[in-house]
């Protein structure tokens, strides 16, 4: 089992990381959350991973926080959410305003974040509302990564396809919150605010 992964950031095209340890390239998948937070490609990261086996696939999942890294194994167990889902909540909201929003039992905010229907939501307060105390911590602060690639709107689009949202809707929220001089990162955070209304 691979719980925590020291080495170079290779690339980031999210949801994706590369990171070379000792040699050996390691391909994980990485909440926005913690791709917010990761330096520039070329630096040393510590990740934190949950190492997922199923019968016709391995998967490999990096958190910088381990807030982030038990919300996603809570998420897991949540009967009809698999790890497409658990990382889209997670890309969605920040832990603690997950936390809130599940001891609260708000549902329709829930609703909001893409792969999340109306019973899912409720499965997630009534199965998790015992779990979420004290991952209500705040987050650092978010930091854009230097060197924006040549169309950051383009890269955020697919990008927020990947976590499941509609192409026509992120068409909509890309056109909606891009700026000139914006990276790929800012545009993703500002469309996923816009698309939960925050």
């Amino acid at each position: 089992m691979i719980g925590r992964l020291r080495g170079t950031l290779i690339s980031k095209q999210p949801p994706w990381l590369l990171v070379e340890v000792g040699g050996v390239g390691y391909e994980l998948e990485a909440p926005m959350s913690t791709i917010y937070d990761l330096p520039q490609t070329g630096k040393e990261v510590t990740l934190l991973t949950h190492y997922a086996v199923k019968e016709d696939s391995v998967a490999l999942y990096g958190f910088l926080h381990e807030s982030e890294r038990t919300s996603f194994r809570n998420l897991l167990k949540v009967s009809g959410i698999g790890a497409k889902t658990a990382l889209s909540v997670l890309s969605g909201v920040s832990t603690q305003d997950f936390a809130r929003l599940v001891q609260a039992g708000d549902v329709v905010a829930l609703t909001k974040i893409p792969g999340i229907g109306k019973k899912t939501a409720e499965r997630i307060v009534v199965e998790l509302r015992d779990r979420v105390d004290g991952l209500g911590i705040n987050m650092p602060g978010l930091t854009a990564a230097p060197g924006a690639p040549a169309d950051p709107a383009a890269e955020a689009t697919v990008a927020l396809q990947q976590l499941g949202y509609k192409p026509a809707e992120v068409t909509r929220l890309v056109q909606k919150v891009a700026a000139s001089g914006d990276d790929a990162e800012t545009i993703i955070r500002k469309a996923l605010r816009a698309a939960l209304g925050s």
